[in-house]
């Protein structure tokens, strides 16, 4: 837990650092190059239990990051929070873990947050990896939609001592339609499970406002950036677009990668085949490869081959749950795509 003061006010944030043979690391190893992952709306950096327990990407080190209200982080969320105040909130994070430039993983909102990032510091992002990107502008449809998931969670909370479990669930449901199109496998189950404590608490009814500045204000009070500000970004893009993701067709990535592409920037596009908006999860072994491979092709000096086993700062949580090892599944090529 780090405490800190950024540009909108006092937060207590939690945060998970991994090394290649350490987990829950007090500090990195600055021999290896660090990978800082940027989670969505919802839910907290749990979501990464699928990166965190690949060998692979293990053989860098890994950084979690608990947005305000989200997790275990605290602090509160003023009116006017967007990602340009995300993203000062992630660089002092990084700061305050005096974390050195940083390989940045961003999912969905955390995506927006990141190329935020890399506009405001440009010398703290050796890359960027961005899995489901926000498009330029919310659409219409997916604004009512995330406007609807709000209402249903502030209608399950006007009871302070007894939740409205039918508007909980619609809730939930919503948001699992969004970010996993209605699946529900044991580990997205697990994940609800391990979400909803702290959401209970974060998204009380005193703090609905803060709640929907987040999940509804964030994506639609947004504009694109300009190219003038997109060329201050001095690192590779890769952005991930999620073959089944039913909130934003690909052609919303592709209009995003021509923008960057026209600022001068060094950008591609991939695309994994039958992933949900949240892929990361679902169609992992895909992904970390993609991750894994940008940050190789970023790193000037070998970095030592993967362990054969390493065990997630989360395992523990989700084996509690009943939840088991994250099952191993082809990351043949096959399944992802340049655009």
């Amino acid at each position: 837990m780090e405490n800190g003061h950024t540009c909108v006010g006092e937060i207590s944030t939690q945060g998970w650092s991994d090394t290649r043979r350490h987990t829950s690391a007090s500090r990195i190893d600055p021999s290896l190059p660090t990978i800082l992952f940027l989670h969505p709306v919802y839910v907290s950096q749990h979501i990464f239990h699928p990166q965190f327990c690949d060998p692979k990407l293990r053989r860098f080190n890994l950084v979690g990051y608990d947005a305000r209200i989200h997790g275990k982080t605290k602090g509160d969320v003023p009116p006017g929070f967007r990602r340009a105040e995300a993203a000062e909130d992630v660089y002092h994070f990084m700061k305050a873990l005096s974390l050195p430039p940083c390989h940045v993983v961003g999912l969905s909102m955390g995506a927006c947050v990141s190329l935020q990032l890399a506009v405001a510091h440009p010398d703290e992002v050796l890359s960027l990896s961005m899995v489901s990107p926000l498009p330029l502008e919310e659409p219409a449809d997916v604004a009512e939609g995330r406007t609807e998931i709000y209402e249903c969670w502030a209608e399950s909370q006007q009871d302070a001592d007894s939740p409205d479990e039918d508007a909980l669930l619609d809730a939930v449901c919503g948001a699992l339609q969004l970010g996993f199109n209605g699946q529900q496998t044991k580990l997205i189950q697990t994940m609800i499970q391990l979400t909803l404590p702290d959401a209970l608490r974060n998204w009380s009814r005193d703090r609905l406002e803060m709640f929907h500045t987040v999940s509804v204000k964030f994506f639609c009070d947004r504009q694109p950036h300009p190219p003038a500000l997109l060329q201050r970004i001095k690192c590779p893009l890769t952005l991930i677009h999620c073959g089944a993701d039913i909130a934003y067709p690909i052609e919303y990535a592709q209009e995003l990668h021509d923008r960057i592409q026209g600022a001068g920037l060094d950008v591609r596009l991939l695309a994994v085949k039958d992933a949900p908006h949240f892929g990361s999860v679902t169609h992992s072994a895909e992904i970390n490869k993609i991750i894994h491979d940008s940050v190789i092709e970023g790193t000037k000096y070998p970095v030592p081959p993967a362990l054969a086993e390493v065990v997630s700062p989360f395992e523990e949580d989700f084996a509690a749950m009943g939840c088991p090892a994250v099952a191993d599944s082809d990351d043949s090529d096959d399944d992802i795509f340049a655009i």
